[in-house]
């Protein structure tokens, strides 16, 4: 955003006057209110313009200029927008992660404007329930973000070495779908309850990305939500052995990481990313790797717009319409298997 110019009238001042400049006579306390709203609502609408005129991860524009680090574009919303109205879907009367009102309203400003710019990429992606009655089987994560140092981090769960799929692998809270779950929002708000005692009203639920097909062929749909930096996880000793969190930016610009291909049971073939994390909390190392890892990339470079340091299977320039198309491709040659087993 280009900061307005020190000429131009904002709320509460007035514009130039030829020649001298003179105070203008004081208006009535009400005319102002409705005058600084006015701009107010001007100015938003005219943010939300500015915001949604590149791609998500779009990367250089046309004059070859980066995107600006989210630190940065909050700094200048909030200077620029205020903190304005809270935009959250529990604000219009939706009970799921929002109840006892919006916690979004409460951030302080800087942090309050890095979670707006977050939201307004997380909308442009959402599939809502596009692909919910594909005949899978059925499963959702939670991938609950927070703000943290100035920066957005991620929650991430190691599995108990007790379980018999997947022990100490590193994952987000999550799990197949039940028969009293609504939808797969209330299945990631339910697993993530049972397993880190993260209780729904406290998560602020933003959208649903593109799905995955894990490798038992499960359909798992990504929901992503708020949560506050306080929130204090009470592991499942059954399910979770340790839960921890990663800056976001670390799923586009890794330490340590590597990655290979991997033919799924379908013969789909596949790029794997597989991270390294140092953490210096713990004092140990992570490995996030697979789908656990596919979704963390796809969130960081939905949030960010940044290019990453690795190669991605994905049109950077048409990121909406190439992941579908990762997808769609992945479900045919799943769909294809299914149909020659019969």
């Amino acid at each position: 955003m280009k900061p307005s110019s020190a000429s131009a009238a904002r709320p509460g001042h007035w514009g130039p006057v030829s020649g001298r400049q003179r105070a203008a006579p004081r208006l009535p306390a009400q005319r102002r209110a409705r005058q600084w709203e006015t701009e107010k609502e001007r100015k938003i609408e005219r943010g939300l313009r500015r915001s949604a005129a590149p791609r998500v991860a779009a990367g250089a524009g046309p004059s070859g200029a980066q995107p600006q680090p989210l630190t940065e574009m909050a700094a200048e919303q909030e200077e620029e927008l205020g903190p304005g109205p809270c935009p959250c879907p529990g604000a219009a009367g939706d009970e799921r992660g929002t109840a006892g009102g919006c916690r979004g309203s409460a951030l302080p400003a800087p942090r309050q404007g890095l979670t707006e710019s977050a939201r307004r990429r997380l909308r442009e992606f959402d599939v809502g329930d596009k692909f919910s009655r594909l005949p899978l089987p059925r499963a959702a994560v939670l991938l609950p973000l927070m703000v943290r140092g100035g920066r957005l981090h991620l929650l991430l769960t190691v599995r108990s070495v007790q379980l018999r799929r997947s022990p100490g692998e590193v994952c987000f809270p999550g799990g197949k779908s039940e028969a009293t779950d609504k939808d797969d929002i209330d299945t990631a708000l339910r697993e993530a309850k049972e397993e880190v005692g993260l209780q729904p009203e406290r998560v602020e639920v933003i959208c649903r990305l593109m799905p995955g097909i894990d490798k038992m062929n499960n359909l798992v749909t990504p929901v992503v939500g708020f949560i506050e930096d306080t929130f204090q996880a009470t592991p499942n000793p059954d399910e979770v052995s340790e839960v921890f969190v990663v800056p976001l930016e670390y799923f586009v610009k890794p330490l340590k990481y590597k990655t290979f291909s991997y033919r799924m049971s379908s013969g789909y073939l596949t790029r794997i990313h597989c991270f390294i994390y140092d953490d210096q909390e713990h004092k140990r190392s992570f490995k996030i790797w697979g789908l656990t890892a596919h979704f963390a990339v796809f969130l960081a470079l939905v949030i960010s717009g940044e290019r990453p340091t690795f190669e991605v299977d994905y049109d950077l320039d048409n990121l909406i319409s190439s992941s579908e198309n990762n997808f769609i491709n992945l479900y045919a040659s799943v769909y294809e298997r299914k149909k020659s087993n019969l």
